[in-house]
C-alpha cells in the first residue's frame, strides 16, 4: 500500500519533524506510520520510518494509536504533539492511480 500524505505531529528542537501517513485498505480498514524528517537546506529530505503497521478498524482508532505510540516513543515532547484527526488518504483510484 503506497502512502501519499503526510501531517507533522511534531518539530524537535533540532529541526527534525515527527509525521504521521493515514490510509485506508480496499477492505475498509486504516493503518498508520510515523515517520522521522528532516529537510536539508537545498529542500532534500531524508525521511526514516519510525513504526509501522499501526492497524485499526477506524481512521480514529488507528490515528490514535499511533498517537499514543509517539507519545510512548518521546515522552518529553508529549505535551506538545498535535493530536488527532490527521490528514488521510484513500487509497487508489478505479484506475489503480491514487485521486486527486
Amino acid at each position: 500500500m503506497g502512502r501519499t500524505n503526510l501531517d507533522p505531529i511534531i518539530t524537535f528542537p533540532n529541526g527534525s519533524h515527527l509525521l504521521i501517513s493515514t490510509a485506508s485498505s480496499n477492505k475498509g480498514s486504516f493503518s498508520c506510520a510515523l515517520y522521522m524528517a528532516t529537510i536539508e537546506a537545498d529542500d532534500r529530505g531524508d525521511f526514516r520510518i519510525v513504526s509501522n503497521g499501526l492497524d485499526a478498524a477506524t481512521c480514529l482508532e488507528a490515528q490514535t494509536e499511533a498517537y499514543n505510540y509517539a507519545q510512548r516513543l518521546y515522552p518529553r515532547s508529549a505535551e506538545t504533539m498535535k493530536k488527532p484527526p490527521y490528514l488521510i488518504w484513500h487509497g487508489p483510484g478505479p484506475t489503480g492511480t491514487a485521486d486527486v
